[in-house]
């Protein structure tokens, strides 16, 4: 299993949210680009970069930040926040990214969102399933939608989608364990490569998670809060 850290961008600071509440933010450190040095310096080979500002606005905002992370580090970036059009995509490639993620645009706009995964591959586009009482949030989850989150997944596997993320956003930034109901019907019922999101607080979840068959996990608010350290993430890596 993947161990993914998370850096979550607002006003080009380091940030972290809680149950994705703009009103919780709280800053870690100034430069992202400091904290993923310091994540690659750990063993650290992939990294979660998320565009808050992006996210509910109408197109990517922090470019610069991925393009300065990925060219002075060798971490294999997926993107995601802000990606609503084509010309988005473009940027966030041209910036450096591996993968991007796509939430609101592959409910929004599924035609568009589809022809990504057509033009780019499967393996490059990351399907942003977060969800909360089941439901797709969409805009920095600030609109709720009445689609429920394996039929989302489902529907997108049938336009070839193959990695998911999926965050229950309600186990976000709560250090409480993540939503491992959740995870286990989506890995019964599904066959994406799913990436476990939210709620990760110590190195016994991320153990059962990897048990489970996640493909992959992210973790953001243990790592800054001192719950799990990078020498401890090292060792899974």
């Amino acid at each position: 299993m993947r161990i993914i850290p998370a850096i979550d961008i607002i006003d080009g600071k380091c940030v972290r949210l809680t149950k994705g509440d703009y009103a919780t933010k709280k800053i870690y450190n100034e430069s992202p680009l400091d904290v993923a040095l310091e994540f690659e310096a750990n063993g650290i080979q992939n990294l979660h970069l998320v565009d808050l500002d992006g996210a509910k606005s109408k197109q990517i905002v922090n470019y610069d930040v991925l393009e300065q992370i990925a060219s002075k580090t060798s971490l294999s970036i997926d993107f995601g926040g802000g990606i609503k059009s084509n010309n988005d995509i473009r940027i966030a490639f041209e910036s450096g990214a591996r993968q991007i993620t796509g939430g609101s645009i592959a409910v929004s706009n599924p035609q568009t969102f589809e022809g990504w995964i057509n033009l780019y591959g499967r393996n490059k586009i990351i399907l942003g399933a977060d969800c909360l009482d089941r439901k797709i949030a969409t805009q920095g989850w600030l609109d709720d939608s009445e689609i429920d989150v394996l039929d989302f997944i489902k529907s997108y596997e049938q336009k070839g989608i193959r990695h998911v993320i999926c965050t229950d956003i309600s186990k976000d930034g709560m250090l409480e364990g993540p939503s491992f109901n959740l995870y286990k019907e989506i890995l019964t019922k599904t066959s994406s490569k799913l990436i476990a999101s939210g709620g990760i607080a110590s190195l016994e979840d991320l153990k059962k998670l990897k048990a489970m068959g996640c493909e992959g996990a992210i973790v953001g608010k243990a790592i800054y809060e001192g719950y799990i350290s990078l020498k401890e993430l090292e060792k899974l890596c």
